[in-house]
């Protein structure tokens, strides 16, 4: 018998259409995360071990459990089903960008930018790191928002604590300028000088909340890798949301495999993956 018709082995728990379906209703309604078919086996994976954990027998218990109202366990549904594929001055192009247009405003005023899908904490650390260069130091009047709605990877962002393996794509020079290296039980890793990490503050924030702790108006908004979860009318909900909280010279950045072509209305592209307000002159 060939590899490809030998049968999968059995499931632990019994996963129906209809018990996918009733995830991705549950997800979507939650977090408006568009999980398609291909995702079904993610889907089981994922959530077995949270089956296991709660000591539910099937998927309807599990569920059940959701729709009643568990508020912790809506928190590690929603972590459990969310992929944190991140990685420091990822789509460097981005970053060259930021340094330029944080130099044309230079330090005559406060400088405000939100990460809104933080993370492990590479990216908002990449763009503090962008700004300490920017403006060659760290006393700068820089502050960033980091943000993402699993509170797992939050709390490593605002630990910033990497393995080396993690910074080993980046240049000695930033190593040494950004990086202390940790003794004790830790020894080996390298945490983020407190000096950058004071540009950063730390919410969990769902973009599909009816309210954002977040206030304008802010010069950068990184929102990379986040719209492909949703579908097109999110998407353009949360981005008239964007605009008004954006300067009239403040720059979206968006995730490599992201287009927003259906919210020409809203925003203008300015290059690769960057975007301005629609409403404002180019």
């Amino acid at each position: 018998m060939s590899a490809a018709a030998k049968t999968s082995p059995p499931r632990e728990f019994a996963f129906t259409g209809a018990d996918f379906e009733r995830v991705r209703r549950l997800i979507h309604a939650h977090a408006g995360i568009a999980l398609t078919d291909a995702k079904q086996d993610m889907v089981y994976s994922r959530l077995a071990r949270r089956l296991r954990a709660c000591g539910d027998k099937t998927f309807a218990e599990y569920l059940a459990r959701l729709e009643r109202g568990d508020e912790r366990e809506w928190e590690t549904f929603v972590n459990s089903l969310t992929t944190n594929l991140t990685a420091f001055f990822r789509e460097a192009h981005h970053f060259e960008q930021l340094a330029l247009h944080l130099k044309r405003i230079g330090a005559r005023r406060p400088i405000r930018i939100w990460c809104n899908a933080a993370s492990t904490g590479e990216e908002p650390y990449s763009i503090a790191m962008t700004a300490a260069e920017a403006f060659n130091g760290f006393d700068i009047p820089v502050s960033i928002l980091a943000s993402d709605l699993d509170t797992h990877v939050l709390e490593h962002a605002r630990k910033g604590a990497y393995a080396p393996e993690r910074v080993d794509k980046l240049s000695r020079e930033r190593v040494a300028r950004f990086f202390l290296r940790e003794g004790g039980a830790e020894a080996g890793a390298l945490r983020v000088r407190p000096e950058l990490q004071k540009l950063l503050s730390f919410a969990r924030i769902n973009l599909l909340d009816a309210r954002w702790p977040v206030e304008g108006p802010l010069d950068a908004i990184f929102c990379r890798n986040v719209m492909i979860y949703f579908d097109k009318a999110t998407q353009h909900a949360i981005l008239k949301r964007f605009a008004p909280l954006l300067r009239e010279d403040g720059l979206l950045f968006a995730g490599h495999s992201e287009n927003f072509l259906h919210a020409q209305d809203l925003f203008r592209p300015l290059g690769r993956t960057v975007y301005a307000r629609a409403d404002c002159p180019a």
